[in-house]
Parts: C-alpha cells; structure tokens; sequence
C-alpha cells in the first residue's frame, strides 16, 4: 500500500501486474486502476535490479533496507497464511475427536478400578452390570450393597428382569464389608467418572454440529464421529478430498496395508470405515464390495464438503444403500473355495545353498 501511494503522488495512475491473483486483491483493497499481462522483459529487468531501482526512486535509502523490508513482508504474509490454515474449523474438529478418545480410554481405565475396588464390596455386581455408566451411577446413589433392594433399583430404572437378581445376589453377597471412608472415596471417584460421561456427551454434540458446518455431506453419510476420525486420519478435510477411493477406503489400516506390500498377503479390505453399521453389520464376504461402495461416495461428499458444492448427502446415502442392497442380492452366499484368489507370493531371487566340497 505504501508504494502505491508513492506511486500515484508521482503521478502514476494504472498499474501492472503479472499476477492477476495479486491484481485484483490491489484492485478491491486500493481502489486504483489495474492491468495483467504476461511476463516481459521489464519485469525480468525490474526483477534483476530491484534494489536499484528501489534506491533510485526513493523507495528506500539502501540495499540493506530494502532487504530488510522483504523479510518484514515475507513474514507477515506467512503469518496470515498460517492463521488461515488454523482458522479452519475441520482441523479443530480433528482435534476434538482426539480428545473425545482420549476421554473414553480414562473412563475406561478409571471404570477398570472403580469396579476392582468396588467388586470387593459387591464383586456379583459385575457380573450383571456391563454398563460403566449404570455401575457408576448405582454406586453413587445406593453406597452399600444393603441398599440394593427391589425398591430402590426400580427408582434407578434398572430392567426388570434384573431387579430381583441384583436384589437377591445384594443379600447373599460374598463380598467384603467396608468401613464407611472406603465408601466414600470410591462414591467420589464414581461422581468424577459420571461427570466425564457427561463431558463425554457435550463432546458428542459439539461433534454434530460442527460437523454439520463444516462437512455436512459427509456426516450424512458415516455420521458425525466416524466423518471426524477420517478428517483427523487424512490431516484435514481438504487432504481427504484429494485422496482417492482407494485411500480413503483402507484410511486407519496402514501397518496392514504396508505389511501386505512387504510379505505378500493379501491386503486389508477396509480401514476405519469398518465403524460404520453398514459394514460392520455385512457378511464377511460381502465386505470388501460393500467398503469399496462406500468409499467412493465418501470421496465424492468430501469433495462437495471441501470445494463448496451443494448438499448431496442423502442422495448419496440413497445410492450407497441400493448398491449394498444388490450386492447383499448378488453374494448371498459365499464363494466356493476354489474360486478365491490365492494370496500372492512374495518375489524374489530364490539362492542355491551349495555344499562345501
């Protein structure tokens, strides 16, 4: 902005430029008149001895100053660059399911003594209840095992059909009584686990809704968490965008894919698309049709998402089900053996071992 401020006191009123990007942001921030054209021999001359002419015109009083105005501009238009790229909601979202796993592997860990600890009080408890949530939730509201009685257990909304058992395993307990400090350590460390399952669940529909900003065409088609680990996996949506089909299809699954490449096995059908229910759902020979099917129109929601087309998720959706739906048709049942393909053998220069004589 400077120089073409200097420019125009001198009476210069239409410039040029060999980039016509960088003419027209001059054009809508400056408001002067612009032109383009196509690299001549006065640009190559300009660039050649550029710090001469800056030092003649004015511009700067020496190399050393211009040299030091480069690096100023450089750096600020670096700066904005990379503020760009982290302004990106998807790589926020990246970061988010990142945590949201890390969220699930402490409640885990945390549920894993919680229910150590507490299985020496009620260890049949366990047994019955495979819900972390419910464990905990009943250990902060009941305390002791005395508590667990029909009456309270159907005020917790616990199934019927387990009511009486719980109730009736509760009065002839092998377990352990425990002094009321020890109840209530581990009631508070319940408390804590609770309120991680509830972080856990704003997590959740922060994922949804920014998901539905940012790539509504692939939440469409593999839900908001499952869209938001392929994100994270390919370092961000425009990267999956770029990637094929056939990438995108065996994402999450590179040591195998790298492995099958090294030894010669056969190489992995799916990746992390292997979440989603249609496919972990399918019939095991059914499953290599059924990712490749639903790879592809991941490839082509991540590109509408990516480069701003429209919103084609549920007619992508509708095309992915009737393409599983003549597959499951076509295989229904599995092939015979001798129709397989025989995993490929590993190449190689095969060595004599000669005998010494």
């Amino acid at each position: 902005a400077d120089l073409v401020n200097l420019l125009q006191k001198r009476g210069y009123d239409t410039f040029t430029f060999e980039n016509s990007s960088l003419a027209k942001e001059v054009e809508q921030r400056l408001n002067v008149n612009v032109e383009t054209s196509k690299p001549s021999k006065a640009g190559e001359t300009l660039r050649s001895n550029l710090e001469r002419f800056a030092v003649e015109t004015g511009f700067v009083r020496s190399p050393e100053e211009l040299s030091q105005w480069t690096h100023s501009i450089t750096m600020e238009i670096t700066k904005i660059k990379v503020k760009g790229a982290v302004e990106k909601r998807d790589l926020v979202i990246a970061q988010a399911i990142l945590t949201l796993d890390d969220l699930d592997k402490t409640i885990n860990l945390l549920m894993s003594h919680v229910r150590e600890w507490y299985g020496i009080h009620f260890p049949e408890l366990d047994r019955i209840l495979d819900k972390h949530e419910t464990y905990a939730r009943l250990v902060v509201d009941l305390g002791s095992r005395g508590n667990f009685t029909v009456g309270n257990l159907e005020k917790e909304d616990i199934p019927k059909d387990k009511v009486e058992h719980i109730a009736r395993l509760a009065q002839s307990s092998m377990g352990a009584d425990l002094v009321e400090t020890d109840l209530t350590e581990i009631q508070a460390l319940c408390r804590n686990v609770n309120n991680l399952y509830q972080l856990r669940q704003a997590f959740e529909n922060y994922m949804d809704t920014s998901m539905e900003e940012v790539a509504p065409n692939v939440k469409s088609l593999v839900g908001s968490l499952l869209g938001a680990r392929l994100i994270a996996i390919a370092g961000g949506l425009l990267n999956l965008a770029r990637k094929p089909a056939s990438t995108i299809q065996v994402l999450g699954a590179e040591k195998a894919l790298f492995r099958s490449l090294k030894t010669g096995t056969r190489p992995p059908k799916h990746g992390i698309i292997f979440q989603h229910t249609l496919l972990h759902d399918a019939k095991r020979w059914q499953r290599g049709k059924i990712a490749r099917a639903l790879a592809g129109k991941l490839a082509i929601a991540a590109r509408c998402d990516a480069f701003g087309g429209r919103y084609i998720g549920q007619d992508l959706k509708a095309n992915l089900e009737r393409r599983i739906k003549e597959i499951e048709e076509k295989y229904s049942e599995p092939p015979l053996i001798s129709e397989r393909k025989p995993a490929r053998k590993e190449k190689g220069r095969k060595f004599r071992r000669e005998g010494r004589r």
